[in-house]
């Protein structure tokens, strides 16, 4: 068992390296923010020469329907061209009229067409006290004390934290395979 000494300079060094990492963290976040204030202007030019070039060659396709009928498209310089069957959209204005009549008119194909869930919902059940979550049959499994080793400091938490996660993800992986 270690001492309250131990433990606290073993959290200072957590912390080192936690600051170290979110330093590394910024200095990458601010590089990729300078390049992507470089680069927008010139991407954001290309968006709107590809977005006009799209735009004059979809209206000189549909001023020449005749073309395309057979076949009705083709492919030129990796662009397809033409016109193709519109899938269309599917609009229910009652979804409760439309579960009935699909009921009464489809039933053999009702569990196929409709989505039943009756499910409970964990996040709401953990509100309930004990004696409630006992008297319709819900149990609370590891219910234990658990180590908490975190940094009590702002955004940067959750990025690092999330990295911590990856970096341990990685590490249990690794063991599985190995």
């Amino acid at each position: 068992m270690a001492d309250l000494g131990t433990i606290e300079a073993l959290a200072k060094t957590y912390a080192a390296a936690r600051d170290e990492l979110a330093e590394a963290t910024r200095v990458t976040t601010d590089m990729l923010d300078r390049v992507k204030a470089q680069r927008t202007p010139v991407i954001r030019r290309r968006v709107e020469a590809a977005s006009n070039a799209r735009a004059q060659l979809e209206a000189a396709i549909a001023a020449s329907k005749p073309l395309f009928k057979s076949p009705k498209t083709i492919t030129l310089h990796g662009i397809r061209c033409g016109f193709a069957k519109a899938k269309g959209k599917i609009v229910i204005v009652d979804d409760q009229a439309t579960v009935k009549a699909i009921r009464r008119h489809l039933p053999e194909q009702f569990e196929t067409l409709v989505k039943v869930t009756e499910k409970p919902l964990k996040g709401a059940l953990q509100n309930l006290s004990a004696a409630d979550l006992k008297r319709i049959g819900v149990t609370v499994e590891e219910a234990t004390d658990e180590v908490v080793a975190k940094a009590a400091d702002g955004e940067i938490d959750k990025l690092v934290e999330a990295l911590l996660k990856d970096a341990a993800d990685a590490a249990e992986l690794q063991e599985a395979e190995g």
